[in-house]
């Protein structure tokens, strides 16, 4: 035990994902940008994808000017998308030590005009396709995976899948809480492959998907954190680095609220 106590600790190592390979989903903007912006700096080399071609690859070309950064443009709600995603990866790259589910969709309507459409687009984009991706990239992942230093997926949840948001909000909550504990069910099963599955559950951070909602409710929403501001890049890179880095390999199944304290009121 004295031995293990006074084993040095290199913390500059600890910390970083230099030289590692990842996948950011969604990583053309808000929280997946946050994400992808971070692992570059930190000394990754970083693939992107998102829907729209010539935004991925406009991010990609600006990322570049810092770092490794590549896109791979698709669109992940459908299995043909997902396919072309997956092959062109496997076609560049032997294997993928981070895999960050982030992309994700919301749908906004009364409750007795809630349509199946949005909860189908909604389910689709932010469950099935984290399961699929997951289940499709593994072959890459455990390529990646070694002793005391596991392949990553990182999920990004949300703190609505924890607690019971105050607007109307139905189904995107629910995909969320699915996106929790397919995190735990993923972290046993695949734990054993030498890959950790963890999950971000951010709170309110600058996006597409919650401007309006900050544009109206900024100052409430400040007043509601503990911390009384929303998350700024830094917040988010910082998880996602600390998950991402040797500091995180022994952390698996873990959903981690990244809000400031706001779930906790």
């Amino acid at each position: 035990m004295a031995g293990e106590a006074s084993e040095a600790i290199d913390v500059q190592s600890l910390f970083t994902v230099k030289g590692k390979t990842a996948l950011v989903t969604g990583g053309s903007r808000g929280i997946g940008l946050m994400i992808a912006r971070g692992y570059i700096e930190s000394g990754a080399k970083v693939y992107i994808t998102a829907r729209k071609a010539d935004v991925c690859d406009a991010v990609a070309k600006e990322l570049s000017a810092i770092g490794e950064c590549v896109s791979i443009p698709a669109d992940i709600a459908s299995p043909e998308g997902r396919a072309k995603l997956v092959a062109a990866l496997s076609d560049a790259e032997n294997s993928l030590d981070i895999l960050v589910n982030n992309a994700g969709a919301n749908w906004g309507a009364p409750f007795d005009e809630y349509p199946d459409s949005g909860v189908e687009k909604v389910m689709n984009i932010n469950v099935n396709a984290v399961f699929a991706l997951t289940r499709d990239f593994l072959p890459l992942l455990e390529k990646a995976a070694k002793p005391g230093e596991p392949a990553r997926v990182i999920n990004v949840g949300s703190i609505d899948g924890i607690h019971v948001p105050t607007m109307d909000n139905f189904i995107y909550p629910a995909s969320k809480a699915a996106v929790h504990h397919l995190t735990h069910v993923l972290a046993v099963t695949l734990g054993e492959r030498g890959i950790t599955v963890n999950a971000i559950a951010p709170g309110p951070f600058e996006s597409k998907m919650t401007e309006w909602m900050l544009e109206n409710f900024k100052a409430v929403i400040e007043e509601q954190c503990p911390l009384h501001r929303i998350g700024a890049p830094s917040d988010m890179a910082g998880i996602a680095i600390y998950l991402g880095s040797r500091a995180g390999a022994y952390v698996n199944g873990a959903v981690i609220p990244v809000d400031g304290g706001i779930h906790l009121k």
